[in-house]
C-alpha cells in the first residue's frame, strides 16, 4: 500500500556528512516546511532507514518524495560520493510507501533553485553583470565539491549535472604549481575537490 493522496512532498538533500529532510505542500511555498530535520547520514545503514524514521517522527502524510543525491544518479540509481549507500528510486518507493519518488543529482537540484532566488539572496563577490539569456555555473563546497551549470532553452533554464568537482586541479602560479606536487606526493591524482572542499581544505 502507498500513503494516502495528498499534495506534500517529502523533499531531502542527502550528502555524506549530513542528510536534510524536510515536508512541503504548494500552499505554503519552498520556503515554509511544514516538518523539517537534519540526519547524520553516516549512523544509518540506507535512505530508507533513514526516511522511516522521519515519516514516523511527523504527523503530517505525503505521497511525493523527490532526494537530491551527492553523486551521480542513472536511470533512477545513485551511489552516494564518500558514503557506502546504494540508492534506488524503485526500493525507496516501496520501503517508504510512496506513490512516486525520484532521484536527482544534488547539484542539479540546486541549481533548478537558482532563477528562482530573490535579490536578498544573492551576494556579489566580483565586479561584473549578469549576461542575459548566459549559462549559470553553480559550483558547492561541502564534504566535496559538487558543480552544476544552466543553460536557457526557449525562455527556459535546463540544468545539468557535472562531476567537475573530480577534475584535474590545474595551477595558475607557482605557488599552486609547488601545491600541486606536494598533493601528488601524497595522493597521486590531485582533483579539484582535493583542495576545495571539507575534505580538501585540510590538506592545505
Amino acid at each position: 500500500m502507498t500513503r494516502v493522496e495528498s499534495g506534500m512532498l517529502l523533499a531531502g538533500d542527502v550528502g555524506a556528512t549530513k542528510t536534510v529532510l524536510g515536508i512541503f505542500s504548494a500552499e505554503a511555498g519552498p520556503r515554509a516546511p511544514l516538518a523539517e530535520a537534519t540526519f547524520p547520514s553516516a549512523h544509518y545503514t540506507s535512505l530508507e532507514a533513514l526516511g522511516r524514521e522521519f515519516l514516523g517522527q511527523v504527523t503530517q502524510t505525503v505521497n511525493r518524495a523527490s532526494f537530491g543525491v551527492a553523486g551521480p544518479v542513472v536511470s533512477g540509481r545513485a551511489a552516494i560520493t564518500n558514503l557506502p549507500w546504494a540508492i534506488d528510486e524503485a526500493r525507496l518507493r516501496e520501503a517508504l510507501r510512496l506513490a512516486s519518488v525520484r532521484v536527482v543529482n544534488d547539484l542539479t537540484a540546486v541549481a533548478r533553485a537558482v532563477p528562482l532566488l530573490d535579490q536578498a539572496d544573492t551576494c556579489r563577490l566580483n565586479a561584473g553583470e549578469p549576461v542575459a539569456g548566459g549559462a549559470i555555473a553553480v559550483i558547492a563546497p561541502g564534504t566535496g565539491l559538487g558543480e552544476a551549470f544552466l543553460t536557457w532553452e526557449g525562455g527556459r533554464v535546463r540544468a545539468y549535472p557535472s562531476e567537475g568537482g573530480h577534475a584535474d586541479f590545474a595551477p595558475t602560479d607557482a605557488r599552486q604549481l609547488d601545491l600541486l606536487r606536494y598533493l601528488q606526493q601524497r595522493f597521486g591524482h590531485v582533483s579539484y575537490e582535493r583542495v576545495c572542499s571539507g575534505r580538501g581544505l585540510p590538506n592545505l
